[in-house]
């Protein structure tokens, strides 16, 4: 049954906090959430790339087209068929940026600020060519998307709370760089983002242009999972983490104004639609797609104790999930060091020279009974014959079943 008491308490602060997804972002006041419906499924046609089609010439690289901002005017003429229906684009209040993206990074060191976090508070995880970044959930929860550059790569680092997922971009398209803002608009109860070169409106879930005349673009995925302080410092010692006290406005870092949202009894913010009833609206999955092949782990089936491995496989390609505890819901209580321990998921291509390794969790760590060599959850050996390697990562999504069932309606869901 919904919980009626967090359920209230949710909606009322959902309503005066000028944050996240759903909700007006300003400094001083939010306006009230829009009440439209909302959408319920995507289309599953795979997108449109730079390739030539029938209806799109071959995309000049170098070159983005002009035309009318989709902000103004979803429907106008010069578009390219949208990907999605339009009407399933919703107002969640705020007006473009009113939910601000963090323009200008600001990084400390890891090896100096051991303690600037509490070790199970979540950070989003990025590393590139030995670049390694924490962007902290306390602000990405109020600011929704980082436009950085890692490794030399520009991304675009975004979370979205109304789904519970954590997505990072390669922020150039068509060869032209770009930067990515929050559109104030919400598509099945997902963050609708737009690109500042054209101003075409984007799903963060998926990294779709779905209307604008980059309507039909895919963005390049780069795995960025949610990780706990703890687990990021010890796997990167030489890293760095976003500094939210100099990100140029004021929010209360380190609250949740979700408070009780991952109760997984209530039902999604401003989705009105049907649920895939498989399973329950807010039950924890790990959505993995490898070649257009898409499961969903019930996060309650590779979870238990203090780490577990789960050897498995998508589409005959093997992969290993491996979870840890200590990572605590940015989603539950008000303090979002203090929620429940949901733990950091981590999910690999086990093969190593070409050997398929098969893994075990031995007390918080992990072992594979090939090499007997010892693995953190972040995918690095660290002790054993294979000390110094570290796992391909395979992108994956911690969210809630009806986001990824919403934008994989064909999903597997494997739920032990």
């Amino acid at each position: 049954m919904l919980n009626i008491k967090k359920w209230l308490a949710f909606s009322a602060a959902a309503a005066v906090f000028a944050t996240a997804c759903a909700t007006a972002a300003s400094d001083d006041a939010a306006e009230p959430a829009s009440t439209e419906e909302a959408a319920t499924t995507v289309p599953t046609e795979e997108p449109t790339t730079s390739e030539a089609t029938d209806d799109q010439p071959e995309a000049a690289q170098g070159v983005l087209p002009a035309g009318p901002s989709a902000l103004d005017d979803m429907r106008a003429g010069e578009f390219p068929a949208a990907l999605i229906d339009i009407d399933e684009i919703i107002s969640g209040g705020p007006p473009p940026d009113g939910i601000p993206p963090i323009e200008d990074p600001v990084f400390l060191p890891v090896i100096d600020n051991i303690d600037i976090l509490d070790p199970a508070e979540s950070v989003v995880a990025l590393e590139i060519d030995g670049d390694a970044r924490a962007y902290p959930v306390r602000a990405m929860i109020w600011h929704e998307i980082v436009n950085d550059t890692v490794g030399d790569v520009p991304v675009t680092v975004t979370y979205c709370p109304l789904c519970n997922s954590a997505t990072t971009y390669k922020r150039v398209i068509r060869g032209v760089e770009t930067t990515f803002g929050t559109s104030g608009r919400l598509f099945a109860s997902s963050l609708v983002m737009y690109d500042r070169a054209t101003e075409s409106l984007w799903t963060h879930f998926d990294g779709r242009g779905v209307v604008g005349v980059l309507a039909g673009e895919q963005l390049e995925s780069i795995p960025a999972p949610l990780m706990s302080w703890g687990d990021f410092r010890d796997a990167y010692p030489a890293g760095q983490v976003l500094d939210w006290t100099q990100t140029g406005v004021s929010r209360p870092y380190g609250t949740n104004p979700y408070t009780g949202y991952d109760d997984p009894a209530t039902d999604p913010f401003l989705f009105r639609g049907d649920l895939d009833g498989r399973a329950r609206a807010k039950q924890r999955v790990v959505g993995v797609e490898i070649d257009g092949v898409s499961k969903a782990y019930a996060l309650e089936g590779v979870s238990g104790g203090e780490a577990k491995a789960t050897n498995t496989e998508i589409d005959g390609l093997p992969l290993v999930i491996l979870w840890k505890a200590g990572q605590v819901s940015a989603l539950d209580t008000a303090s979002l060091d203090a929620g429940q321990d949901v733990g950091t998921v981590g999910v690999f291509n086990p093969v190593v020279d070409g050997q398929t390794l098969t893994f075990a969790a031995e007390g918080d760590r992990f072992v594979d009974a090939e090499t007997g060599s010892v693995w953190l959850v972040s995918g690095d050996a660290v002790s054993g014959p294979l000390e110094g390697t570290s796992l391909e990562r395979i992108e994956h999504i911690d969210t809630f079943w009806f986001a990824w069932s919403s934008f994989k309606p064909d999903t597997e869901l494997i739920e032990s």
